[in-house]
Parts: C-alpha cells; sequence; structure tokens
C-alpha cells in the first residue's frame, strides 16, 4: 500500500512538472531563444502545446523551490529523477537546466520521465533523458505513443520517427499515427508497443548511417511478430521535421505513402552502398545480395528486385538472376544438391516456386504437412513431377526419401534433391507462408489470364492485391528471421 502510494506521489510530481516547465516555456522571458528555434523548426504552438513541450530555467533550484513549495520533499524530487546531488556537499539542484523539455509518457499520458534537448552550443549533452528510476526505464516506451494511439488503430499502421520534434511536425502534418524512438537503438520492448499500437510499422528514420542501422536492427528484433515492417525513403540528409518545414505536409505524406517493404529496403542499402562501377564492384553487390534473395521465395516482388538490381548494374536481368540463384545455391550446399540429380536448372520460374514451396515443407514437416493437405496439387502445381511429389510427401513426408517406388527413378531422385535442399532450411513458419502464397498467387494469375475479357474480374484484383500484401509481410518476417551479419 505505501509503494503504492509512494508511486502516485512521484506521478503527480511529475504532471506538476511538466504543467510547470509548459508555463515557464510560454509566459518566461528567458525562454524566448527557446520559443524562437521551435518556431524555426516549423512547429505551431497548438501542436506543441499537446505535447506539452516545456522549458527549463536556467538556475539551478528554479524547479526544487516550485515543487518543495507545493509539498513534495526533496526525497521525492530525486527519486522521481528531476534533481541530482553534487559531489561535494551531497547538495541538491535541478537535473534540467536551460533545456526543451518533452515529456515522456505511457500509453495511458501519464508522465514518467522527461527528454530535454539543449539550448546551447556549450552544452554537454544535446540530448539529456531522466536517469533510471522507479519509474522511468529507458527504451521501455515510445514517444508520443499516448497521443498516437487512437489514429494506429484507425489506419491500421503505425510510422516511427526518431527525434521528439520529428514526431511532433509529423503530428502537425495531419499523420497522427508518428512515434518516436525517444533517442534509443529499438528495443523489445519497443516494439511490443509498436505491436499493440498497429500491425504494420512504417519506419521513418533519418536518412543516414546511423538511422539506416537503426532500421536493420529493427528488423532483427521485430523477427518473429506478426508485425509487416516497411520502411518511409527519406532523401539522404533530411529528417521528417525539414522535409515538413520545408516541402510542407503533402509532400511528406506521399512519401509515407510510398513506402516499400523491408526487404526491398535491403536490397536498395546494399546497391547504394557499394561501387557499381567497375566489374568487381559489380560481383560484390551481387555477392552481398545472394543470402538476402536465398530468403525471398519465387514471387512478383523477387521478380521487380532482379530487375532493380538488373537496372543499377546495368546487366540483364536474366544474368542477374541466375548469378543470384548461384549465390544463394553456394551458400545452400549446392554441389550436394547436384549429386542427389533432378531437374535442377531446368525450371521454369512457376516450377522453381513449387520446389521451394515442396522445400519448406520438408523443413518444417509438422506444419509442411498441414500446408500440402490444404491444398489440390492438381490445381497448385504446373509441374508433373511436382505433383507426383507433392502427392508423396503428403503421405510420407516424416521420412520422405525410402518410401519412394524403386522403379520411379525420376521421383526418387527429385524427392531425394528435395530433402537435401531442406535440410539446409531454418525451418522458418514465415518462408513456409511466403512459399505457400505465392503457389496461391499463380494460381490466381493462371485464372485471371484465362477469364480476362470474359467478365468481371476485379473480384479476382482484389484478392490478388490481398494476397500480395500478405506474401511481403510473411517475405519481411523471413527476412527479419536471418541471422545478423
Amino acid at each position: 500500500m505505501e509503494r503504492r502510494r509512494s508511486r502516485e506521489r512521484l506521478l503527480e510530481l511529475l504532471e506538476r512538472t511538466a504543467a510547470f516547465y509548459v508555463r515557464y516555456l510560454w509566459d518566461s522571458g528567458e525562454a524566448a531563444p527557446a520559443r524562437e528555434y521551435l518556431a524555426s523548426r516549423g512547429l505551431d504552438e497548438a501542436v506543441l502545446r499537446e505535447f506539452r513541450v516545456g522549458y527549463a530555467p536556467s538556475a539551478y533550484d528554479t524547479l526544487l523551490r516550485a515543487v518543495r513549495r507545493g509539498g513534495f520533499s526533496n526525497r521525492e524530487v530525486y527519486d522521481a529523477g528531476l534533481a541530482v546531488r553534487s559531489k561535494g556537499e551531497g547538495a541538491l539542484y535541478d537535473r534540467f537546466r536551460r533545456r526543451i523539455m518533452f515529456p515522456l509518457c505511457d500509453l495511458r499520458g501519464r508522465v514518467l520521465g522527461f527528454g530535454a534537448r539543449a539550448l546551447g552550443a556549450d552544452q554537454k549533452p544535446k540530448y539529456l533523458n531522466s536517469a533510471e528510476g522507479a519509474l522511468y526505464h529507458k527504451g521501455r516506451h515510445l514517444f508520443g505513443a499516448d497521443i498516437a494511439r487512437a489514429a494506429a488503430a484507425k489506419a491500421g499502421t503505425v510510422i516511427v520517427a526518431e527525434g521528439y520534434t520529428d514526431v511532433i511536425a509529423m503530428h502537425q502534418a495531419g499523420l497522427r499515427n508518428t512515434v518516436g524512438l525517444m533517442g534509443t537503438a529499438m528495443t523489445d520492448e519497443q516494439v511490443g508497443e509498436l505491436a499493440r499500437l498497429a500491425p504494420r510499422v512504417q519506419l521513418a528514420l533519418d536518412a543516414d548511417g546511423a538511422g539506416q542501422q537503426a532500421m536493420l536492427r529493427a528488423a532483427r528484433v521485430a523477427a518473429g511478430r506478426r508485425l509487416e515492417l516497411r520502411v518511409v525513403p527519406l532523401p539522404a540528409g533530411t529528417d521528417p521535421a525539414d522535409l515538413v518545414a520545408a516541402e510542407g505536409a503533402r509532400a511528406m505524406q506521399r512519401l509515407v505513402d510510398a513506402s516499400v517493404p523491408f526487404v526491398r529496403f535491403r536490397v536498395e542499402r546494399e546497391l547504394s552502398t557499394g561501387d557499381l562501377r567497375s566489374a568487381e564492384g559489380k560481383d560484390a553487390a551481387i555477392a552481398a545480395l545472394g543470402p538476402v534473395f536465398a530468403q525471398i521465395p519465387q514471387s512478383a516482388l523477387r521478380e521487380e528486385l532482379i530487375a532493380l538490381v538488373a537496372d543499377r548494374t546495368n546487366l540483364s536481368p536474366a544474368m542477374v538472376g541466375s548469378w543470384l540463384a548461384r549465390r544463394a545455391d553456394a551458400s545452400a550446399g549446392a554441389p550436394e544438391r547436384a549429386r542427389a540429380g533432378g531437374p535442377a536448372g531446368t525450371l521454369d520460374a512457376a516450377a522453381r516456386a513449387e520446389r521451394a514451396f515442396l522445400v519448406e515443407c520438408l523443413a518444417l514437416p509438422a506444419a509442411g504437412a498441414d500446408a500440402l493437405a490444404a491444398l489440390d496439387p492438381d490445381e497448385a502445381f504446373t509441374h508433373p513431377l511436382m505433383r507426383r511429389a507433392a502427392r508423396h510427401l503428403r503421405d510420407h513426408i516424416d521420412a520422405p526419401a525410402p518410401a519412394v517406388a524403386t522403379e520411379d527413378e525420376e521421383l526418387a531422385g527429385f524427392v531425394a534433391e528435395l530433402v537435401v535442399r531442406a535440410a539446409r532450411q531454418r525451418g522458418s513458419a514465415a518462408a513456409l507462408e511466403g512459399a505457400s502464397l505465392t503457389l496461391e498467387l499463380q494460381r490466381l494469375e493462371r485464372t485471371i489470364t484465362a477469364r480476362r475479357g470474359q467478365g468481371d474480374v476485379a473480384p479476382l484484383s482484389a484478392r490478388r492485391a490481398e494476397l500480395r500484401r500478405r506474401l511481403d509481410l510473411a517475405i519481411e518476417r523471413a527476412m527479419a528471421e536471418q541471422p545478423a551479419g
């Protein structure tokens, strides 16, 4: 009971402190430079007041004296992370001085701490957060989540920016589903918060090296969660606040609408950082992309990315596709598969996708058995050998090779190849789902082509769009499950 009362007292103290900082920002002469800075970032008073942005005065004890008059003890001020002790006499003084203050809140809007930006170039560090304590824990929450939660739930997507002013500028631009990372690398706790806000996450992080590294870490942290991860393509050297101020809300909205699947971002990043002017540089880029493409099932997205690599390297798509496949095979043990026999190298794109599905079923047998039972081989497969293999695996997935009839050498060789390929896979539920969705997409494309000119294909087109969305999501999860490096 006493612990709960103490916590409630600290929450009340932080609320009063936030209100104190807000009054000081708008009413004091000392805060005029802070108001000018915020105005220079294009931020209006109304949205700043909504986020309860404030200003901490420069004197060492202004806040201390104010909250003491409100009946709070020195111990409570210290425990709330609002004061620190001097090294000599141990006297208390305000932790935040001459700084723009951003309240850090939980999803209920309760102030847990503050992020503070220095106003003067002589102040170090530039950004200072509340110390870890009874209420505030770095990396556990998202800036602005309490304000963004309703819009994120309605939109089904949440936008993630980096800095405090980026988030506020995005809200001012009408992108009310934006939250911020509070200056930390994305943590497991923050991914959990994002998952509670919406199923789709759009990363609008600064287009510099640190921002791009943050996106890669975000994907690793999000691995295994049902989150669709996309990247907002910000121009190099800019952040969301700069863009909104310079080009307006519509320009920022267009960039958000143009967000791309995370796997496309990975390909773009490799191409942008490599030297594509020389043959050696092109070889290096394609070698680096081999493991990336190894995790992307046969799909429209894969073909688009191959075309992108071909365009940037000034090589033919067929050549790039062949090289990427060989790089993937090399990393997965191609020599063993070559000895296993089978039709490798003679398959068209549709049949390669069918083979990839069978491999994923073998790599995850229990889920693979369910996936095989859920489809009709005559409809799902175009290649006769794939149909026979699917029927065989449906009945013998736990021990496929020994169960092949000795006289059926073609099927025996192909099943042996599938087993070797599957042994090199990690057994990913996301990869199996992606391979299954690709088969369904291919079947649907065949149906649309057959019916074109014979009636309304709009419902089929809508179904195709939904399958593509689900496939992108599955590919994002499979990509995120890859080991770092």
